[in-house]
């Protein structure tokens, strides 16, 4: 198996872009694509769901992004020591009714010598909105470079 550049243990600048090609990732809504950044075996805790290895990733991104429709996430690191990672997130999303959700979220990661993640908790609490309250207006795929960061943006 080849590397996931950057590998632990991690300076402050190889943790930031880890935390943005992550955020890159995730914004892709491809749940194949995403699961790839994970050891086969990892381990999740998102909310109230705990599972583990890739097809388990795989099938629970297919049925978030199902739900949580125009989906745009920010990722911010935390921070970190050696090979594990406190990183702080908000994202946007709509419902099949139209309802507008701001979900912001705690995640701890561990990742092995390789750079792959094998384990991830994720703690994420819901606030309604309205449509004309989201900050989160690029187009779909990753985040515009010159987009603000969740600090820049006050959230």
């Amino acid at each position: 198996m080849r590397s996931r550049p950057p590998v632990p243990p991690f300076t402050y600048e190889t943790a930031v872009a880890k935390v943005r090609a992550a955020e890159d990732a995730w914004n892709t809504r491809d749940p194949e694509r995403v699961a790839l950044a994970y050891t086969e075996d990892s381990q999740w805790r998102n909310r109230s769901e705990i599972f583990s290895g890739r097809d388990a990733i795989v099938e629970f991104l297919r049925r978030k992004w199902a739900q949580e429709r125009e989906y745009r996430l920010i990722k911010e690191l935390w921070g970190f020591r050696e090979n594990r990672m406190a990183v702080r997130f908000v994202y946007e999303s709509c419902d099949a009714d139209g309802e507008w959700y701001r979900s912001y979220g705690n995640e701890l990661w561990e990742f092995d010598d390789m750079g792959y993640m094998r384990r991830r908790e994720a703690s994420i609490n819901d606030v309604r909105m309205d449509e004309s309250e989201r900050l989160f207006r690029w187009e779909p795929g990753a985040r515009p470079k010159d987009h603000p960061g969740l600090s820049e943006l006050g959230l």
